[in-house]
């Protein structure tokens, strides 16, 4: 390798070095005093660096708190990159945010230690959460293009990718939220299993496979005379053959009419 490529490489690892430095400080900092009593100076000190390199790495003391959970965000979009093409785009999303939580080697939240903690800060603190919330942005955005490059569509054209992307990474907020409220640090992967399955089940009209029934009848046929009951097999939507149904018409139309007119 040449010695003017050894330079900047070795520059870019001490930027980087210098990065995680401030903003594991930021993170033990706001996490063992809270947020308000942390100031960007104790933070740069943490570090062993100057204000002023602190403002060329962060814009806040925020924004160093929560730079661990950028990568999250990269690892989810490298995994919907790996999901087979034929997989519908709200499947894939779902699947690579699982890949991410299965995975170890990736430090998924509930594995890292001391996320789940920061993750309920952010829920009480308004200033970590918007944070919180312009890297879910940053990496949905990435995410809508990976999803536009599966479909082959342009995202400015097709609003298939945004609403995909909404729907997967609204259900992992919903997990999410869900998983601070519940206290429960190893609960992450069921609630966002959880998450999916309402919105592909419930919310699309998708039903769960129903449980068989046992036991006596419905309590619509167990007092009903024996004549009338159904016979075994019998299909219940099929018209009947010899009813006269002159009369019960024009009972319900008379019905309807008071109703209406009363």
């Amino acid at each position: 390798m040449a010695p003017e490529r050894k330079i900047p490489e070795r520059r870019s690892r001490k930027a980087r070095r210098t990065r995680d430095t401030l903003a594991q400080a930021a993170f033990e900092l706001v996490l063992d005093r809270g947020l308000r009593n942390v100031t960007v100076e104790e933070i740069a000190e943490a570090a062993d660096v100057d204000r002023r390199t602190f403002s060329r790495y962060f814009t806040s003391k925020e924004a160093a708190a929560l730079d661990s959970l950028r990568g999250d965000g990269d690892r989810i979009n490298a995994a919907l990159r790996a999901r087979p093409a034929p997989e519908p785009p709200l499947l894939a999303y779902r699947r690579a945010v699982l890949d991410w939580l299965a995975d170890p080697g990736a430090e998924p939240w509930h594995r890292r230690p001391r996320i789940f903690d920061l993750l309920v800060v952010a829920e009480e603190e308004p200033t970590l959460y918007a944070v919180f919330h312009h890297i879910r942005v940053d990496a949905q955005e990435d995410s809508v293009a990976i999803v536009a490059d599966r479909l082959g569509v342009d995202p400015r054209q097709d609003i298939r990718p945004a609403v995909t992307v909404a729907a997967g990474a609204g259900a992992l907020l919903a997990a999410q939220a869900a998983w601070v409220r519940g206290g429960r640090p190893d609960a992450l992967p069921a609630l966002v299993a959880e998450a999916f399955d309402a919105l592909s089940a419930d919310l699309l009209g998708e039903p769960r496979p129903a449980p068989e029934r046992h036991g006596p009848a419905p309590d619509q046929y167990r007092d009903a005379p024996e004549k009338d009951r159904d016979a075994p097999g019998k299909d219940r939507d099929a018209p009947e053959q010899h009813r006269d149904t002159t009369s019960t018409t024009s009972t319900t139309g008379k019905a309807e009419g008071t109703e209406a007119t009363s």
